[in-house]
């Protein structure tokens, strides 16, 4: 039987992620598996693996064949160079612990760089959480001055309309009591003399 290690889709349309498998290369994609051995997010950045990395490494040394894109995956994890350095040991290259200790090298170098990613990723998001939020207040802050502009413009027109009415009042108040001539009137009847006068 023809083993291979790839990966089943997950998820929805919109948001994809995996399992990395051990199935037969005769089953369909997402049909019957033997082993399932991890997951793989693709989504975020860096992409989340999730690894059994000692079944794993079984798997690759008992002859399973992994896509593309799972070779891939098992080389960021390592699983690739383990094997290699198992070789390495098997033909008296180098002992286990010199295997080990290059590889404890190696993972500690990829954990460097992936933490790298991942603070540059937390910062990027904070600058735009920090952008967006500026953002906010200066549109609640044009929003505040509109609404006050708007507000004092309704307070004088009423206060204006007020103004006119009281006016009006006192106008209408001083006819009825015959206590005021108003000052154009006033100024009508002492031209009107005055030109009497010439004639």
């Amino acid at each position: 039987m023809a083993t291979k290690i790839r990966l089943a889709r997950h998820g929805h349309k919109d948001y994809a992620y995996y399992h990395i498998v051990v199935a037969d290369s005769r089953s369909p994609r997402d049909g019957k598996i033997i082993e399932r051995i991890g997951s793989y997010n693709p989504n975020l950045n860096p992409a989340k693996v999730d690894l059994n990395f000692e079944r794993a490494l079984y798997w690759v040394n008992v002859g399973a064949q992994p896509s593309d894109t799972v070779r891939f995956i098992l080389s960021g994890e390592g699983v690739m160079l383990m094997k290699h350095l198992q070789g390495g040991v098997k033909k008296g290259a180098f002992d286990e612990a010199e295997a080990q200790k290059r590889f404890n090298a190696w993972k500690a170098e990829k954990d460097a760089k992936n933490s790298k990613i991942s603070k540059a990723e937390a910062d990027k998001k904070v600058a735009e959480a920090k952008k967006a939020m500026a953002a906010e207040v200066e549109a609640n802050k044009a929003k505040a001055e509109a609404v006050a502009a708007k507000r004092k413009a309704e307070a004088d027109a009423l206060a204006a309309k007020a103004q006119e009415a009281a006016q009006e009042a006192a106008a209408a108040e001083a006819e009825a009591n015959g206590e005021e001539i108003p000052a154009e009137e006033a100024a009508a009847e002492e031209v009107a003399p005055a030109e009497n006068a010439e004639a």
